[in-house]
């Protein structure tokens, strides 16, 4: 697998608050697949796996307490991989150009922050994914996302003179890094890390229940993800 250039910061580390050196993709990528063991299957047929499918294996994991720390089951996010016709739909939504929630500027700045956090969300449909959630989540979450995306947008304002989707790649991993090493996550809402890290959940979430992004973790047709200890269920329900 063909690896992306790697230039954010990782979160700050549990116990000691200190941020160390590296990238924040490979730190959650490598989180992550950790968190979700896969085993050989020679009868599967599947040739792909569905953003239906996907949502459940990660539920599943978060269930069984095996998910990535930086995953956190109070993010609005996760709440949505339980609506399993939400989920079918986002299957099409993915090329239907016309938005559902965001506006032109806010999907393009989410557009282009998604594809520096993690390269590869154009194509797994990230902000189109997100879009669609936002579109039947509830008031006070979309509220929340908005306000996270204008403190984002403030920042790289105040640091650049322009929005999100008007820097470049390099810009924006000089942006992120420096909001990713500005502070504790636990900070006050208004710190533009608070907002940062609410963003990157929505699109880290959006991105590996995609099918790309489930092959960046490990899948293929022929080898599957296995039963988390003390879950024997698929369903998150049980």
């Amino acid at each position: 697998m063909k690896s992306a250039q790697r230039t954010l910061s990782c979160d700050a580390q549990r116990g000691n608050g200190n941020i160390p050196r590296g990238g924040i993709l490979d730190c959650m990528k490598i989180e992550l697949k950790n968190s979700l063991p896969i085993q050989m299957d020679e009868k599967a047929s599947a040739r792909s796996i569905s953003r239906r499918e996907a949502g459940k294996r990660l539920l599943a994991g978060m269930a069984a307490g095996a998910a990535a720390p930086w995953m956190s089951s109070a993010h609005p996010i996760w709440r949505h991989f339980e609506n399993a016709e939400l989920l079918e739909q986002a299957e099409g939504a993915v090329v239907d150009e016309k938005l559902a929630f965001l506006n032109q500027g806010q999907f393009a700045s989410l557009a282009a922050a998604a594809e520096t956090i993690l390269p590869a969300s154009r194509k797994a449909g990230v902000a189109k994914f997100i879009d669609l959630l936002l579109s039947v989540d509830s008031p006070r979450n979309q509220a929340e996302f908005a306000r996270s995306l204008e403190q984002v947008e403030a920042e790289s304002s105040k640091r650049f003179g322009k929005d999100v989707a008007r820097l470049s790649s390099m810009e924006r991993n000089e942006l992120f890094t420096a909001i990713s090493t500005s502070g504790d996550p636990q900070t006050a809402d208004a710190h533009p890390l608070k907002a940062f890290l609410h963003l990157r959940e929505w699109i880290a979430g959006s991105y590996y229940s995609s099918e790309i992004g489930m092959r960046e973790l490990g899948w293929t047709p022929d080898r599957v993800f296995a039963e988390f200890p003390g879950c024997s269920h698929i369903d998150v329900g049980h």
